[in-house]
């Protein structure tokens, strides 16, 4: 019998059939706190959000530019807990239509131990996970196990990847296969790299799966460039965090919804 379809796969086919590209924007859990990260999600999945990527805080994040960094550091420093992120999700996910992607670090994921971490995220309502510094060659017992649960394990090309090690994160990727734009961390750029338009290329001759481009883009017009370019998908982060951080409390949550429809606006048409 063949496995269940994912329901991060589930989403890009249907956004396929509509002529779709994903929004997929990303919040930092517990910046300013749980209540407004609760809130945030569902807003997010009225306002057009196709998948949503949910960052777990960690004290280390070697992958995240200043913006995120200092939304970590101020969850952890209101005492957000992996426990409490996943019983918040947990108590909203039923309402919720878009999958939710964890981004974590490997660190909570070793501590709680890597069967009950997978566990714990599918119970709470998640559809995957993103795990940036576990390398392919380390991930195999992870990426088993999530198999196993009907989760995906997204795995992330740079733009400094050989073309033999693009070739076997192909073949081991599920759901989608997560293209960073630019080499560095992430954070809002004024130009989007111009090799993104040739990476995109290139993998799309090594896989059928979608291709979603992050790191670097935070506006309408860069969301609209990368999908022209060919992604089937726009991860959008440091300037939602950004956004969420720096607007006055009674005012966040409708101009965060704002501005994901605004992202998501630009890319309803498919350009292919």
């Amino acid at each position: 019998m063949s496995p269940p379809t994912s329901r991060i796969a589930e989403r890009f086919a249907e956004l396929k059939r509509r002529g779709e590209v994903a929004l997929i924007p990303y919040l930092t859990a517990g910046d300013p706190d749980l209540e407004t990260t609760a809130q945030a999600l569902l807003a997010l999945d009225a306002s057009g959000a196709d998948l949503i990527e949910l960052g777990i805080p960690y004290s280390d994040p070697l992958a995240d530019g200043p913006v995120i960094q200092a939304a970590a550091t101020r969850a952890l420093g209101r005492g957000t807990t992996l426990e409490a992120i996943l019983a918040m999700l947990s108590r909203i996910g039923s309402r919720m239509t878009a999958p939710v992607v964890l981004f974590t670090y490997y660190n909570p994921v070793l501590a709680l131990g890597v069967e009950r971490f997978l566990d714990r995220a599918r119970a709470a309502g998640a559809s995957g996970l993103v795990v940036p510094d576990l390398p392919l060659e380390e991930g195999e017992f992870l990426q088993a196990a999530a198999r196993e649960r009907n989760l995906d394990v997204i795995w992330l090309v740079a733009p400094t990847s050989p073309p033999e090690r693009a070739v076997r994160i192909a073949a081991a990727a599920s759901g989608f296969v997560y293209l960073v734009s630019t080499t560095g961390v992430t954070g809002v750029r004024a130009r989007l790299a111009e090799g993104v338009r040739d990476s995109l290329a290139r993998l799309r001759g090594l896989t059928e799966l979608p291709l979603a481009v992050g790191f670097g883009i935070g506006t309408p017009e860069q969301a609209r460039q990368v999908a022209e370019w060919g992604a089937d998908g726009v991860v959008v982060g440091s300037a939602l965090v950004k956004l969420l951080a720096e607007t006055p409390a009674p005012d966040r949550i409708a101009v965060l919804a704002g501005r994901c429809a605004s992202l998501k606006e630009a890319l309803r048409i498919h350009p292919n």
